[in-house]
């Protein structure tokens, strides 16, 4: 009898620390069951990307409908917006995938057209880079192709694989391999990818 009663005892304390273990643990962004089992019905009519700095998200959309939302890690300086080489801040704001590589040393990588206008502007206004500089990135905006990656500015920003245990990049957007598989199939050069705070 009185081992019955330390085993029920054993066991109830068991579960009350795995509740509690649940109730108090910080909570990942999570996916929905129903974006988790619905299939991507591939070509996407609208793909667009929007990335929640704060909330370590990235949710793929077609149009207004989202479709996927892949838990992400940041620049290893998580405070704030890109404003140079070296920061090891993430960028905010509108950009789009200029260049693709699928034999990255970071698994498959979606190049963002950082710096954008507004970040050519800021650069010229500090003298961090020139008035050329500060052209050429407009120019490849018009153009929608990759803008100078070798500025002040900093560059060489996209979305790629490699993990997500801690934030760690050099201002990049990391997922999973297979989350950026997913990502891969789903997007194309000129999509649109707005990081918001």
């Amino acid at each position: 009898m009185k081992g019955g009663r330390t085993a029920a005892a054993v066991l109830f304390l068991a579960a009350l620390a795995v509740g509690a273990y649940v109730y108090f643990s910080p909570q990942l962004p999570s996916v929905s069951v129903a974006m988790e089992q619905k299939p991507l019905r591939l070509p996407l009519k609208e793909p667009r990307v929007v990335i929640r700095k704060r909330a370590r998200e990235l949710t793929l959309y077609d149009g207004a409908e989202p479709l996927r939302k892949y838990r992400v890690v940041l620049g290893a300086n998580v405070s704030g917006d890109k404003e140079r080489e070296g920061d090891k801040r993430t960028p905010e704001g509108a950009f789009y995938i200029c260049t693709r590589n699928d034999a990255s040393r970071f698994h498959k990588f979606m190049g963002l057209s950082y710096p954008a206008p507004p970040d050519a502007l800021r650069g010229l206004k500090a003298k961090l880079i020139s008035r050329s500089e500060h052209d050429a990135i407009l120019k490849a905006h018009e153009l929608k192709q990759c803008p100078p990656w070798k500025t002040a500015l900093g560059g060489e920003v996209g979305i790629h694989g490699g993990g997500i245990d801690r934030d760690w990049t050099l201002g990049c957007i990391a997922l999973t391999n297979e989350a950026v598989d997913e990502l891969w199939a789903a997007l194309k050069m000129g999509d649109p990818v707005l990081i918001e705070p």
